[in-house]
């Protein structure tokens, strides 16, 4: 049912997030001179590899660390609203679509974090598919706290729940959440 559930609503989603993506891309160009598309590897369901979709919000040259390891003076203009409302997210609708991520569940970390990658294994968190939102991200817990953000992972494992989930969705909407680790380094 989950998996039908993202399914119908990236499906649904797809023209305006198509829209809104052609609409920033160039954008994005304009003021990072890259590619406006980010990919990264990231750490998916049974700890498999994935390719993570996103709009460029920080420099070219930015180191793959995790964003809370990141300063500030990294994100460029546009990343600083895209990161705000969310925007960057929006290509990871195609992550959806393929399988790889669904639309809530526990962030996707990078292979190199190690202590996080260990706890959610330990926790049975890594069996989950990964999400664009989730239980840690509306608390407003992010990678710089492995075990809190595990913690709350792990509160997601179980019987799935058409109710959670929109609960969530409606949560990371409307606001929940907004801290972004990465503007907090100077």
């Amino acid at each position: 049912m989950k998996r039908t559930f993202d399914f119908v609503i990236c499906l649904t989603l797809l023209p305006l997030c198509v829209l809104l993506c052609l609409i920033v891309l160039p954008l994005v160009y304009v003021d990072t001179r890259a590619s406006p598309l980010f990919v990264q590897t990231r750490v998916g369901r049974d700890g498999h590899p994935f390719r993570l979709l996103k709009l460029r919000t920080m420099r070219a040259d930015t180191l793959h660390v995790a964003s809370h390891e990141v300063g500030r003076a990294q994100i460029t203009r546009s990343g600083r609203w895209l990161r705000r409302l969310k925007i960057d997210e929006l290509p990871q609708i195609a992550n959806v679509l393929a399988g790889s991520m669904s639309l809530v569940g526990p962030r996707p970390c990078l292979p190199v974090q190690e202590i996080l990658i260990a706890e959610r294994s330990r926790r049975g968190v890594l069996a989950l598919r990964p999400g664009i939102t989730g239980p840690a991200q509306v608390a407003g817990v992010d990678m710089s706290t492995p075990e809190r953000l595990v913690e709350l992972d792990a509160q997601y494992l179980g019987p799935w729940s058409l109710w959670r989930d929109l609960a969530l969705l409606f949560a990371t909407a409307t606001g929940k959440g907004r801290g972004d680790a990465a503007t907090r380094i100077v």
